[in-house]
């Protein structure tokens, strides 16, 4: 079986520090993806939480561990879901890199490990990248 893969790649007119804040500032990830515990520190375990979608068997709960972190640079989480009871449908991997331009911040988001066989799933998410990271610019704009 192979993995899918979203990654997707957005340009910010800001600089990285500005676009940064908004991958790692509990605060800020609740307005463009969930509530969370996030906190920028390798090994913390937290979740973003958010209402269930029986019909992709999610529970709403994201179960992550930062595992990398290059300041303004580079980012990279574990991302494991599924319908609740212990029963892990996903288990993936969240990388979002951030490359200074002369004009703004391009950042690249790599969603990796994501099964065929979750289609709706792989679906739901890759839509859910793009209209939520897309709220970072009106967020930022505000």
């Amino acid at each position: 079986m192979m993995a899918k893969q979203i990654k997707h790649e957005f340009f910010f007119p800001h600089p990285p520090a500005v676009v940064w804040d908004y991958l790692t500032k509990p605060g800020l990830m609740a307005q463009w993806l969930m509530p969370n515990d996030f906190e920028p520190v390798v090994g913390h375990q937290f979740r973003f939480t958010a209402g269930p979608v029986p019909q992709l068997e999610f529970d709403g709960i994201v179960y992550c561990t930062v595992l990398e972190i290059v300041p303004l640079k580079k980012l990279v989480y574990s991302w494991k879901c599924g319908p609740g009871g212990g029963v892990i449908k996903v288990d993936s991997l969240v990388t979002w890199q951030l490359y200074s331009k002369e004009n703004g911040t391009q950042l690249v988001l790599d969603h990796n490990g994501l099964k065929e066989a979750d289609f709706a799933m792989y679906s739901a998410m890759n839509d859910g990248w793009l209209k939520n990271v897309q709220k970072i610019t009106a967020l930022i704009n505000s």
